[in-house]
């Protein structure tokens, strides 16, 4: 019962969090938009009363006209809305997820002993530390670099998120590591809300509570933070998905396929900014296309040479001991209340159906057993291997 109701906890987590991911993201790539998309003011005395850009727009069957103000207008109105707990109610529910599924389970998900033998506490610590330790290392560069440098903090941060998938490679299987860089940028974005966006909005409104010019130093620094999260964004996403294919974190260099990855969704991103300020650089997409399908081709397995089959009762019996304690109707292994994905392989007709996918996760990527759990050693998957190459015969 404990796994069936740790099952449920993650459902509703999971649901809360693509809720109220949904409701950030959205928000953050309409207020760049609207950014990127203001033009000057029309009528004169908008723009002698502080207002730096205007748009029209309609939708849901309305008229709407924005504007935005240099810095601040004469006269807070009341209310004023702000945008910050869809941030921050993202981030909650992303690391409550974070704990149910990978920190209550890290023995099954974060460790591999083929990888690095760590004890559970070592790994959670692990992650727990990334977490900060990359907002830090983020804040004091952006601090440092000052508002004028982006392409030196996009450097420094392509190489720092290089370096920290590199050495993640090294002590988490490739589904966490993946799911840790995503986490850690995903940290970031919310900590710049946080820490950086929202006091500078704060400030903003203090000046003129004070009855004071505000500096727009803080309005510069909230931009900034708002356009790095961003570009952070379509990363993020890509990591939160990345569990279910194991051919992107199942392959030998999977921190290079991250990487790659992350930068291709981050140019992609660049093209949309670039059409809202009415750039459209078409060459963007080719470019990133032909990358993304340039990884496909440089990560695709290789077909397993044809041979004689192995009998099915080996194959049987190697996936009823590496295989059947989680993938079985009721599962054996601690913490599964039931089959993953729904694939059963507790009887030779589930084991002949699931060839091509039994291929995929233990031979091809190596993704299975999750955590090798169940110490599924080389020669037996070169076993399963071999009988699938023969065309998977009973």
């Amino acid at each position: 019962m404990e796994a069936y109701a740790l099952d449920w906890l993650n459902l509703l987590i999971r649901w809360v969090h693509l809720i109220t991911g949904i409701a950030w993201i959205g928000a953050s790539f309409y207020f760049v938009w609207l950014d990127n998309s203001l033009r000057a003011p029309r009528d004169p005395r908008d723009a002698d009363e502080g207002v730096g850009g205007e748009l029209w727009a309609v939708h849901g069957g309305g008229f709407y006209h924005v504007q935005k103000y240099r810095v601040a207008p004469v006269t807070l109105p009341a209310p004023l809305h702000w945008f910050k707990w869809e941030a921050y109610a993202t981030w909650l529910s992303g690391f409550a997820l974070f704990v149910v599924q990978y920190y209550a389970n890290a023995r099954a998900y974060m460790i591999d002993p083929a990888v690095a033998d760590l004890a559970p506490w070592q790994a959670i610590a692990i992650s727990v530390a990334l977490l900060g330790g990359g907002w830090l290392f983020y804040d004091a560069l952006c601090k440092r670099a000052g508002l004028d440098r982006e392409p030196l903090i996009a450097a420094v941060m392509v190489a720092f998120v290089t370096l920290v998938a590199w050495g993640l490679s090294h002590v988490f299987p490739g589904r966490a590591m993946f799911v840790q860089v995503g986490a850690m940028l995903g940290t970031m974005m919310v900590a710049n809300v946080a820490h950086v966006i929202i006091p500078s909005q704060r400030e903003l409104v203090r000046a003129k509570e004070r009855g004071e010019p505000p500096d727009p130093l803080h309005g510069r620094r909230g931009k900034q933070r708002s356009v790095h999260n961003n570009y952070f964004t379509l990363p993020v996403l890509f990591a939160m998905i990345s569990s279910h294919y194991p051919m992107t974190w199942g392959h030998p260099r999977a921190w290079l396929v991250l990487v790659a990855i992350l930068l291709v969704a981050a140019f992609a991103r660049h093209f949309f900014n670039l059409r809202h300020r009415g750039r459209t650089v078409w060459a963007i997409p080719a470019l990133a296309l032909v990358a993304t399908l340039a990884i496909a081709v440089a990560i695709a397995p290789a077909r397993p040479a044809a041979g004689e089959a192995p009998s099915f009762a080996r194959v049987q019996s190697i996936v009823a001991e590496r295989c059947a304690s989680c993938h079985a109707e009721r599962p054996s292994q601690q913490g599964f209340s039931s089959a993953p994905k729904g694939v059963m392989l507790d009887t030779p007709e589930r084991i002949v159906a699931a060839a091509a996918r039994i291929g995929e996760q233990t031979v091809t990527t190596k993704a299975m057993p999750i955590g090798n759990l169940t110490a599924m050693t080389d020669a037996e998957r070169a076993v399963l291997g071999a009988w699938i190459a023969a065309g998977a015969p009973r």
